[in-house]
């Protein structure tokens, strides 16, 4: 088990996401597919090439579940008892097909449960495009807060 439990979370520490992952076009297509999402701008190349993006556009919903998956090793695995929400999100530039990305997570807030059990944590989840040519964007950005276990010592 590689997640943190509740005291392992520090209010400010920002914590750097090991994985990455380059965003295929099947990749899109059947997130696309699995939600009923039929939107052109992802699926039509014809009618992708004529908006402002030139072409088309991955999924937002996949990337920010995407950054979530990421995030996963270094935060909370095997330590949570459930994901509570996702907040403030926006999606500031696009992604395209081919388009690695990556993820970092800064700890905002944290406090006990009201009988003390348990913890709940909620980090600002920024998502990046990499590039070896710019500097990294950032393409996606939102709050997620977990009901995070406690060690029994605690």
């Amino acid at each position: 088990m590689a997640g943190r439990y509740f005291a392992e979370f520090t209010v400010g520490e920002t914590i750097e996401h090991k994985r990455r992952r380059t965003i295929s076009e099947s990749d899109n297509q059947r997130f696309c597919d699995m939600t009923m999402n039929q939107q052109p701008l992802h699926l039509d190349a014809m009618f992708a090439s004529e908006t402002q993006f030139g072409e088309r556009l991955v999924n937002g919903i996949y990337t920010m579940a995407l950054a979530v998956g990421i995030s996963i090793p270094e935060t909370t695995d095997g330590t949570i008892v459930a994901n509570l929400s996702y907040d403030n999100v926006s999606h500031p530039a696009p992604v395209f097909h081919g388009d690695t990305i990556r993820a970092q997570s800064t700890v905002t807030k944290k406090r006990e449960t009201s009988d003390g059990a348990r913890g709940v944590v909620t980090m600002h989840v920024e998502v990046f495009t990499v590039s070896p040519e710019a500097a990294d964007e950032l393409v996606c950005e939102f709050d997620r807060t977990v009901l995070s276990l406690k060690r029994s010592s605690q």
